[in-house]
């Protein structure tokens, strides 16, 4: 019997599909019903089987916007084409399975789980063997779970397998081919985390040159520590921040590139990462710096959780919390350093991040609407109406950082802090000019990132950075 004339059956999770159906779908469950975050506990103590039974009938999944493995498709349109069987044998749900295969057009049969049966692993290999009889199918796929059914196929094909896999599959003696990703692990992985948002941590720094104190060995040394805790612990919330917002990345234009999005980071890898990264950032701030600064980076998780969850889908709500989340960087630097955090600190950091976080959504509706769109982007609380609304919130808010910062060089204890205080009015129209250049280039369509970044690449932006210091190291 050639390969044409035996079925070729193909598994989803991980080989069809460049991510895990029951870990998405639970996402879906937790983002669209947090309250209820321990009902699939419960369920799962009725089996797998219902556990996935149970959240299909919770949550639907835009099967059209699903990580599909390009190279695997492409195969099974030309093994179609030759006139083979192709049947889809999956531990996923029958409901998001039919899904597909009505999606892809591919297939003449599904196989997959029911509120009783997860066909999976053994299960699946004795489905197979009753339907087409031992080594009377071929069979595509990339797990541990894989190799039962491996043992009973004819020929095994491996599909950017697990770690051991091949070589174990290897050892049934009937692999023929061995489909990987051209991806980059290393360099999917520092864009998942984000390691360029760690530029972020800089506002760590701003207590410690507010109080004249940068030049104490010990104290750089916990900015270091500092920097690196708040690091860790933010690549932890951007992973489950992702996991999170599967959905809603994949309508996105940009945003559907991201590495989990896109399945170049493996779903259950993250799982596993995520958790990691944030109790080595807890373990290494209980140890080496002050327990306020540990509960500040545990109020800054809380909230930035709150907002993954909640908050970022509440008009106003989303962008206020956003300027808290920057404000508490700079808060937390407060107590890794032991120095005093200020009234005009606080108000000068939550107006200007808030200007910051307008600038942001501004940059997305400016897209949507260019894009011919009318309704709210997905998990967002505004339209691209309220376009000119957020410019004027945007830019009175930023200017409200300014008047704040003219006020402090009015303080009668700035004026006891520095020798020449009146200097610092010279700071007044550099961040006015900073302020109003980056609402014209975020009006003009220039702005691609997140502002805090931009402001850290921006040669300008560096600039008036550079002499906004120059005119404060002039005053003391």
């Amino acid at each position: 019997m050639n390969s044409i004339s035996r079925p070729l059956v193909v598994d989803l999770d991980g080989t069809l599909l460049r991510s895990d159906m029951l870990v998405e779908s639970a996402f879906a469950f937790l983002r669209h019903h947090p309250s209820r975050v321990l009902a699939p506990a419960l369920w799962l103590r009725g089996g797998k089987a219902n556990l996935k039974a149970k959240i299909a009938e919770a949550v639907s999944i835009d099967v059209a916007t699903l990580p599909y493995n390009a190279k695997v498709i492409n195969f099974l349109a030309q093994e179609k084409a030759n006139g083979r069987t192709l049947i889809l044998a999956t531990a996923t749900h029958h409901t998001y399975a039919n899904a597909i295969a009505k999606h892809l057009g591919l297939f003449d049969e599904v196989l997959a789980s029911d509120a009783t049966t997860n066909l999976s692993a053994s299960t699946k290999r004795n489905v197979l063997v009753s339907r087409f009889g031992e080594q009377g199918f071929d069979y595509i796929g990339n797990s541990h779970d894989d190799l039962k059914v491996w043992e009973s196929a004819n020929q095994s094909l491996l599909v950017d397998p697990e770690f051991g896999v091949e070589a174990a599959a290897n050892r049934l003696g009937n692999v023929t081919q061995v489909i990987s990703r051209p991806d980059s692990p290393g360099r999917a992985w520092v864009r998942q985390l984000r390691l360029h948002q760690w530029a972020k941590n800089a506002l760590l720094l701003v207590p410690l040159f507010a109080s004249h104190r940068a030049g104490e060995v010990h104290l750089l040394i916990a900015a270091m520590i500092a920097f690196l805790t708040f690091g860790l612990c933010a690549s932890s919330v951007y992973l489950l921040n992702d996991l999170l917002d599967l959905e809603d990345d994949r309508q996105h234009p940009k945003k559907r590139f991201r590495p989990l999005a896109a399945g170049a980071v493996p779903i259950k890898t993250a799982l596993l990462v995520f958790p990691g990264l944030l109790l080595a950032a807890f373990a290494t701030s209980m140890w080496l710096l002050p327990w306020q600064f540990t509960a500040t980076l545990a109020c800054y998780y809380a909230l930035t959780l709150a907002y993954s969850m909640f908050f970022k889908r509440v008009m106003t709500v989303d962008v206020i919390v956003l300027a808290m989340l920057y404000t508490m960087r700079i808060i937390a630097g407060t107590f890794a350093f032991g120095v005093s955090l200020t009234f005009w600190m606080l108000a000068f950091s939550m107006f200007l991040f808030l200007s910051l976080a307008l600038v942001k959504r501004y940059a997305e509706l400016r897209n949507s609407r260019i894009q011919g769109k009318t309704d709210a982007a997905p998990g967002r609380g505004y339209n691209p109406g309220d376009l000119e609304m957020i410019s004027s919130l945007g830019a009175a808010s930023g200017y409200l950082a300014v008047l704040v910062l003219a006020l402090y060089i009015q303080d009668q204890h700035t004026a006891a802090q520095y020798r020449r205080p009146q200097v610092i009015w010279l700071a007044c129209p550099l961040l006015l000019y900073w302020i109003t250049r980056t609402w014209m280039i975020v009006h003009r369509g220039w702005m691609h990132e997140d502002p805090v970044v931009f402001a850290m690449k921006d040669r300008n932006s560096i600039l008036t950075g550079v002499l906004f210091a120059a005119v404060f190291w002039l005053a003391v």
